[in-house]
């Protein structure tokens, strides 16, 4: 999954305003930074098989960013952070980091920890990648008629919301064309790119508002 996490930032964003959305944005995909980077440092594995349905990726070791309880402990620390910096308001940027791992969990073959090491889970809608792009686009889709209305609500342009809406769509479909197989630390690093360039379209967003 890849646009579909950035659900949850939206309905955080209609829900607070007042919140950042580059944050509500880099909040969504906080446990995949740290994957990126981590894979990129050689701490958590991956394998390309692709033979795989969908997705290629065989996501074999990341307790530390992908386990339950590395979920849990990274969703708390960041809503702790966020809400020392926003009011209570942050509170909800522990919520949509935790909303990672609950819609990875929709999507990802059994690659999940739900300890540290293990058991793992995942109802695999990947092995079914049409019905996993209808969800992803669905979740996302719906989260921005939810932002879209709010904003009419609150007399903010909708323009904004619906450029960084369209670019996201841009970068799942750069994401979808297939392309030569990567090292596992080009795939993290080509991740994080993508992290980047969906957190500064937000900031975007954030500045347009802010002249209003």
């Amino acid at each position: 999954m890849f646009i579909g996490h950035f659900a949850a930032s939206v309905v955080a964003k209609a829900a607070r305003p007042k919140l950042p959305f580059w944050a509500c944005v880099g909040a969504a995909q906080l446990l995949d930074i740290g994957w990126g980077s981590l894979v990129i440092a050689g701490v958590e594995k991956l394998r390309l098989d692709p033979t795989l349905p969908g997705s290629p990726l065989d996501l074999y070791f990341m307790p530390y960013t992908h386990s339950l309880p590395a979920a849990l402990l990274w969703s708390l620390v960041a809503g702790w952070l966020a809400a020392r910096t926003w009011g209570k308001s942050g509170l909800w940027i522990g919520a949509v980091v935790l909303s990672h791992w609950l819609t990875d969990l929709l999507v990802h073959r059994p690659d999940l920890p739900l300890g540290l090491f293990g058991p793992k889970v995942g109802f695999g809608l990947w092995n079914l990648p049409v019905l996993e792009m209808i969800v992803e686009l669905g979740l996302l889709g719906l989260a921005m008629c939810i932002w879209v209305a709010r904003r009419k609500q609150g007399r903010l342009a909708v323009r904004p919301a619906i450029g960084w809406f369209f670019a996201m769509l841009v970068l799942a479909s750069i994401n979808a064309v297939p392309g030569e197989p990567l090292s596992p630390a080009g795939m993290g690093a080509l991740a994080l790119f993508g992290f980047a360039v969906a957190i500064a379209v937000a900031a975007l967003v954030d500045r347009a508002d802010q002249r209003r």
